[in-house]
């Protein structure tokens, strides 16, 4: 994936189709995150830059529950390609 805008833009949009507010905000945060389960809301930390937030969006994705068939094609795709990644960089 490419670090531009257009790519944050795809992966917030999986967490809203998703259920899941996305929030910025300062705090000391270690992985540059921090989720709420119980209220879907997840937390990124605002200091972080466009790249940082992409690849914290990458890491975060196949953690949180994400209900694939209920979710855009165009979102589908972008989420199934993250965890695609995920599965590559994990062998």
């Amino acid at each position: 994936m490419k670090y531009t805008q257009a790519t944050a833009d795809k992966l917030e949009k999986v967490l809203e189709e998703s259920g899941y507010v996305l929030r910025y905000e300062r705090g000391t945060f270690q992985s540059g995150y921090c989720i709420l389960e119980r209220k879907k809301v997840v937390v990124l930390n605002k200091y972080l830059q466009l790249e940082g937030r992409i690849n914290t969006l990458i890491d975060l994705l196949p953690q949180l529950q994400v209900p694939v068939d209920t979710i855009s094609p165009d979102c589908k795709k972008t989420y199934l390609e993250v965890i695609a990644k995920q599965v590559e960089k994990n062998i």
